[in-house]
Order: structure tokens, then C-alpha cells, then sequence
């Protein structure tokens, strides 16, 4: 079932980028782009990708962290009305408390240090501390915009040499890919 989904969203990407009239190998470019964005997994998994796919790396790094940036800024004015909203209805409000248990968990983490925490957090490679934690963390702890805007992309900057780094490495240097 991944298989068909992966290959439902390249298939997605071909058609995209044809129809804008770039050439099918673009698509791969997108496909790196579209994954960058998906919380969870964003630019930790997207940059792999990109090695398996042999894109140029310095490309695919840049390209990897438009896609792992271009939802932050939504995340930090939108989520705090959005959970609000839905706190009010019976059916959603499962999804604000679970945000805010979420939240809780890595709140300690970051305000600690404050934006150098928040840095940090993002920076370091691991599954549940990328861009889109950071921005929902900053924002429910009423971090100001420029200041979590400005150290969730150093961090996500710095998380994309990291992986970027690795993937080539561990591709050049045990050809695992």
C-alpha cells in the first residue's frame, strides 16, 4: 500500500510539472518538496529521498527546506484561532487538547533556552522535534512571530545539513542506496 501511495503522489508530480511544461525529471524535485512539507516526516525524510533519487544534493537542500519553511508561518498565526474554534464543538475538540498534551510534553525543552531552545530543538534530527513541533510549541506559548519564525528556520537550516550530510555519506560511502 506505500508503494501505490508513493507512486499515486510521483505520478501527481509528473503530471504536475508536465502541464506547467517543465520536464518530467522535475518531478522528482516536487515530489522532494511535497514530502518536506508533510509534518512529521518533513525534510528528515525528504532529503534521504532526494539521495535515493540521486538529485544534485545542494539542490534538493534548498528545495527541502522551502517545502520544510513554506508551512511555519501558517502554523504560527492560524493554529492558536483555529484550536479555539475548535475547542467550542463537541465533535474537534479532542484535537486542541491533544495539541496542548503534545505541546506540554516539549515546552520545558524549548523556554528554557528560549529561542536558542527553540533553535535547537528544531535543528536536531528526530522524529517529533522539526518545524512543524516548533511552530505549534512557539505559537501556543505565545512565542512572538519574527522571533519563533527566525529560530525554526535556523533550525530547520541547520536539520537539512545534518541530514543532507548523512544521506550522502552513507550513499557514497556504503552504497546503500
Amino acid at each position: 500500500m506505500i508503494e501505490q501511495i508513493k507512486d499515486a503522489v510521483h505520478s501527481l508530480a509528473i503530471t504536475i510539472v508536465t502541464s506547467l511544461g517543465f520536464a518530467a525529471t522535475s518531478a522528482d524535485y516536487l515530489y522532494v518538496f511535497l514530502i518536506s512539507m508533510l509534518p512529521i516526516i518533513e525534510l528528515r525524510g525528504a532529503i534521504p529521498v532526494a539521495a535515493v533519487l540521486g538529485l544534485d544534493p545542494v539542490v534538493s537542500y534548498i528545495i527541502a527546506i522551502l517545502g520544510n519553511i513554506l508551512p511555519v508561518p501558517f502554523i504560527l498565526w492560524f493554529i492558536t484561532p483555529f484550536c479555539n474554534m475548535l475547542k467550542k464543538t463537541r465533535l474537534f475538540r479532542w484535537f486542541p487538547e491533544w495539541l496542548e498534551k503534545k505541546v506540554e510534553k516539549n515546552e520545558a525543552k524549548v523556554t528554557k533556552y528560549k529561542n536558542l531552545g527553540l533553535f535547537i530543538f528544531v535543528a536536531i534530527p528526530l522524529p517529533g522535534t522539526g518545524a512543524w513541533t516548533g511552530a505549534l510549541v512557539a505559537s501556543f506559548i505565545g512565542y512572538k512571530f519574527r522571533d519563533a519564525f527566525l529560530a525554526i528556520s535556523g533550525g530547520v537550516l541547520s536539520a537539512g545539513i545534518i541530514m543532507s550530510v548523512g544521506s550522502w555519506l552513507v550513499k557514497f560511502l556504503f552504497g546503500l542506496f
